[in-house]
């Protein structure tokens, strides 16, 4: 059972969420995007977000400014925060503007919106899940996706209901976070998500 639980852990790493959410664009929207447009989005996306943090990350570790891959101590989380708020900024002003995929560029707004709101927590001594927060906002996201386009996403938006109680679940016996943690992370990037929503919907 732990096993598993910590390959959901992984699996479903905030790392992933900008990706996932750039792909359910694409993959959702009934608009016509060439192929060089949606590889000119998710590959520099991709190195951005997943990419270029990990190498951050073992930067870090190997210097000895953090210590572990999910940064318990909050010193350590901030510093990957911070990097993390950088490299959004950077795909919302660089790689998708808000003059296209208005969308998409309006997701990465309510993501550096949660990101922002998780480091004010933390000059409060409050460690909200970055978890949670990730899938409260693909959630969201896609619920406006759907919406918007007036596509039926029933399916997809179970699985990520059902993937967000598996993430919850194991941070809960993980011992990673409590409950507080668990529902303030999802709040941030639901509300972070809704906040955007009439630029776009």
């Amino acid at each position: 059972m732990k096993l598993f639980l910590k390959v959901i852990t992984y699996l479903f790493h905030p790392l992933f969420i900008p990706i996932a959410g750039t792909l359910a664009y694409f993959m959702i929207t009934p608009r016509y995007t060439p192929n060089e447009f949606q590889s000119g989005n998710i590959l520099p996306i991709f190195i951005l977000t997943v990419i270029i943090p990990i190498i951050a990350f073992l930067i870090l570790k190997n210097v000895g400014v953090i210590a572990a891959v999910f940064m318990p101590n909050i010193a350590e989380r901030k510093y990957l925060l911070y990097i993390g708020i950088s490299l959004l900024l950077m795909v919302v002003y660089k790689v998708i503007p808000n003059n296209y995929a208005i969308e998409l560029h309006f997701y990465f707004v309510g993501l550096i919106g949660a990101t922002f709101a998780s480091i004010v927590l933390l000059f409060f001594n409050f460690k909200s899940s970055i978890h949670l927060m990730g899938m409260g906002s693909l959630f969201m996201y896609l619920v406006c996706l759907s919406v918007h386009f007036e596509i039926n996403i029933t399916i997809a938006l179970s699985l990520v209901i059902l993937a967000t109680g598996l993430v919850a679940t194991s941070r809960l016996y993980l011992q990673s976070h409590g409950r507080a943690a668990l529902l303030v992370g999802f709040l941030l990037g639901v509300i972070s998500q809704l906040l955007t929503v009439k630029f776009w919907l």
